[in-house]
């Protein structure tokens, strides 16, 4: 396990050196794993809402049937089959129970989606903070390259004046070159 902990530990910390050298992608990762969060606790809170569904449902199912037994232990009563009246109550009893436990339920269902709504709707602020951070620092290096760019542009205007003809071949040049850089950093990476 030595090499593989090694080997993690490395892919780790160059991860954590790119990241560090592109805070840019570093919010974009961030952004990602917010937008999951909120997907995840979206799923979540419609499978509660359908739990609420059906405790409503078993919830008022019970109360007809309390309802129901609790008419046949009067019945039972007015025609003086105690028998029946007493096991009538019994099955009442019961479903009280029952339907206490099932409205406990429902309350406990109740409460984790008011708690899952508003971890939602805290993962939204913080979306929305991290998108605010991720635009200004879109727009800060914009504004870096755009300043790089007028930087050298004047520079390359006196070059350019001077060697307008070979303005093809430094184009090419330089497509060469960014092409060679992304081929080491992909074999970089495949180490």
């Amino acid at each position: 396990m030595g090499l593989f902990d090694d080997f993690s530990r490395f892919l780790e910390n160059r991860l954590e050196e790119f990241l560090r050298n592109n805070p840019h992608l570093e919010l974009e990762a961030l952004l990602e794993q917010l937008r999951e969060q909120e997907e995840d606790t979206l799923k979540l809170i419609a499978d509660l809402q359908l739990q609420e569904k059906r405790s409503q449902e078993q919830v008022l199912s019970t109360a007809q049937e309390i309802q129901k037994w609790h008419i046949r232990v009067d019945k039972a009563k007015a025609s003086g089959r105690q028998d029946l009246a007493a096991a009538a109550q019994q099955r009442e009893a019961a479903l009280l129970r029952e339907g206490n436990q099932l409205w406990g339920q429902m309350q406990g269902v109740k409460e984790r989606i008011t708690q899952a709504q508003e971890l939602l709707r805290k993962i939204q602020q913080r979306r929305q903070e991290v998108q605010a951070k991720a635009a200004e620092a879109q727009t800060a290096r914009a504004k870096s390259q755009a300043q790089q760019r007028l930087e050298t542009s004047g520079w390359w205007d006196a070059a350019s004046s001077y060697s307008s003809g070979y303005d093809d071949l430094e184009e090419k040049f330089r497509r060469w070159e960014t092409q060679e850089e992304l081929e080491q950093m992909k074999r970089n990476m495949g180490k």
